[in-house]
């Protein structure tokens, strides 16, 4: 682990082991260290020190390991205690980890089961205080830093939601896998991670779509002076340039098989090699993934490792589409309003009040994009005095003709009827219905009405005249 916040005492009466458990974590990441020669000096430490993880030896003068074993245990239950012992012996191995003992290791303990020993411990502390923590956002149901969330335009309580788990996960240091639809603001969410876990280095994005594994591994990794022909000089590569912050990779469902095993021992081993280098490199760059194709179905036909997807989403951020926050849409039109007039040098213009009823009832296929675009094509090809919808219905229709799930939800509603009804309505009841429907989502509004009807407001007058009902 190559960050940790998490406080770790090692006790030992002999200096010399002190000494190397200490340099082995510190050469793994692990810093926040403090070190107890005598057994005494241990409960005092605790009762003014806050400790997450002892590494304690078992057989000391005055007080015995396993005293302290059963008096940690009693009085600090929170805590994790490895035991460590130069005692083979499986009936101690069984009293400690009966009285508490998180693990037990045997003295000349391997360096690799030593650090592995004591991350599995920090992941289990992290995990327990992010629990706590979301618990309490969520009891209190608010956001404690609003400033880091800013860049993002919203009032859906499903985004404060992710705002709160945010505020929660960042801090641990572990991968984050953000999903949602195209254009719904994944790169906005995996900054404001970066913002909010407070880490020093900067915030490195990377589109792994359409790399290939030798640039993939390039980009990534970087190369030595002569790794291959054209490599005149040593170059770093983003992982590098991410060093204490945050390596952002999107589009992460395009990897290359060859470079998702990269990408994998990277997160297990923390370490990663430079083309043409033979001496691994430790990394200590969060690494955050993003995606908007459906990672569990490729794993389940193999087109996706499941050994980096439960790596990746070791936290999952997914990001409701914009369609299902709907109160969103009076915000970000007049967001973008302003920035699209600032970017094309013209005054704000004014939006008509039916403009929110109108795209209240579009799916947004592109999202939080695609309403950009709407509005940036609508200033641009306005004049003066208030802005006209007939950019926004050609946007519409375009849009409708690409979206997916404007067709699986007809596909949807047509075996629902169909299960429903005894037998089919007739044309003019169909008719009628639809008419009424449509008024009803445009709350009387006959121009959008008839937009989201297909037709024009002149047709849908005439239907209106000549039933009179539909008018009830």
């Amino acid at each position: 682990m190559s960050a940790c916040c998490e406080k770790i005492l090692l006790v030992d009466d002999e200096e010399s082991i002190l000494l190397t458990s200490g340099t082995l974590l510190r050469s793994a990441g692990i810093r926040d260290l403090l070190t107890v020669d005598d057994s005494r000096k241990v409960l005092p430490l605790l009762a003014r020190e806050k400790i997450d993880i002892i590494v304690l030896d078992l057989f000391m003068p005055y007080i015995t390991g396993k005293v302290l074993l059963a008096e940690i245990s009693k009085e600090y239950p929170n805590i994790l205690i490895l035991v460590m012992t130069a005692a083979d012996e499986l009936e101690t191995a069984v009293e400690c980890m009966k009285a508490g003992a998180f693990d037990y290791l045997v003295k000349p303990v391997e360096r690799a089961r030593f650090i592995s020993s004591v991350n599995k411990a920090i992941e289990i502390c992290s995990l327990k205080r992010q629990m706590n923590d979301l618990r309490e956002h969520l009891l209190h149901k608010t956001v404690e830093h609003p400033a880091l969330f800013s860049s993002i335009v919203t009032a859906s309580e499903k985004m404060t939601t992710i705002f709160q788990y945010v505020e929660v996960v960042a801090p641990s240091r572990e991968p984050v896998l953000v999903t949602g639809e195209t254009g719904v603001g994944k790169e906005l969410i995996a900054r404001a991670i970066h913002e909010t876990s407070g880490v020093q280095g900067s915030f490195v994005p990377v589109n792994v779509a359409g790399l290939d594994d030798a640039i993939f591994t390039d980009t990534l990794f970087g190369h030595r002076k002569g790794a291959f022909t054209g490599a005149d000089k040593p170059r770093e590569g983003m992982i590098a340039q991410a060093s204490g912050g945050t390596l952002f990779l999107d589009e992460i469902g395009d990897l290359k098989e060859l470079s998702q095993i990269k990408l994998l021992r990277l997160l297990q081993e923390r370490e990663y090699y430079a083309i043409g280098s033979d001496v691994p490199k430790k990394n200590n760059a969060r690494i955050l993934a993003a995606t908007n194709r459906p990672l569990r179905e490729m794993v389940a036909r193999g087109d996706f490792r499941k050994d980096l997807y439960y790596r990746l989403c070791t936290h999952h951020v997914e990001i409701p589409p914009l369609r299902e926050r709907k109160e969103d849409i009076p915000l970000l039109l007049d967001y973008f309003l302003g920035k699209a007039s600032a970017a094309l040098n013209k005054k704000k213009p004014l939006l008509p009040p039916q403009a929110v009823l109108l795209l209240a009832n579009y799916s947004f296929p592109g999202n939080v994009r695609e309403i950009e675009a709407m509005v940036h094509d609508a200033v641009a090809r306005h004049r003066s005095g208030v802005l006209s919808l007939d950019s926004f219905r050609r946007s519409m229709k375009e849009g409708e003709t690409l979206d997916p799930h404007f067709s699986a939800d007809l596909s949807q509603g047509t075996e629902m009827l169909t299960g429903i009804l005894p037998s089919l309505p007739t044309l003019r009841e169909a008719g009628t219905f639809l008419v009424k429907e449509a008024l009803r989502r445009s709350s009387g509004n006959q121009g959008i009405a008839a937009s989201l009807l297909g037709i024009t407001r002149t047709a849908l007058n005439k239907r209106l005249k000549r039933d009179s009902a539909l008018l009830d």
